[in-house]
């Protein structure tokens, strides 16, 4: 079950680097999170999914939040802002147009494989 969703948090990608360390949050910020939201997924998937979608429990955090989607098709499952459930992630583009979603995608499905 778990090995089919990968799940970030997310800082947005499109704040300049002193923005993002004032407004975003920090790297430890980031993977504490991240830590959070893995253990809350083996936890009870639905439930946590649900949390991230609210920002509840504690997963917005300034512009830091959880970022699901499937590997199998690539379509995000939880965020709580910009992203609505079911965009396929290999689309996504930040606020200049620079597609990174491909990106992230093609990392994740790789981390997966070797995870296995």
């Amino acid at each position: 079950m778990f090995r089919t969703l990968m799940i970030g948090a997310v800082s947005a990608l499109t704040l300049p680097a002193a923005a993002f360390a004032q407004q975003g949050g920090t790297a430890q910020e980031a993977r504490a999170m991240l830590d959070k939201a893995v253990a809350a997924v083996k936890a009870d998937q639905t439930v946590a999914i649900a949390m991230f979608l609210k920002g509840e429990g504690g997963f917005l955090d300034r512009e830091l939040y959880p970022f699901c989607f499937r590997i199998a098709d690539g379509k995000t499952l939880a965020s709580p802002k910009a992203v609505p459930a079911g965009t396929d992630v290999r689309t996504l583009k930040d606020a200049s147009g620079n597609a990174y979603g491909e990106a992230i995608y093609r990392r994740s499905a790789e981390a997966g494989r070797s995870n296995h």
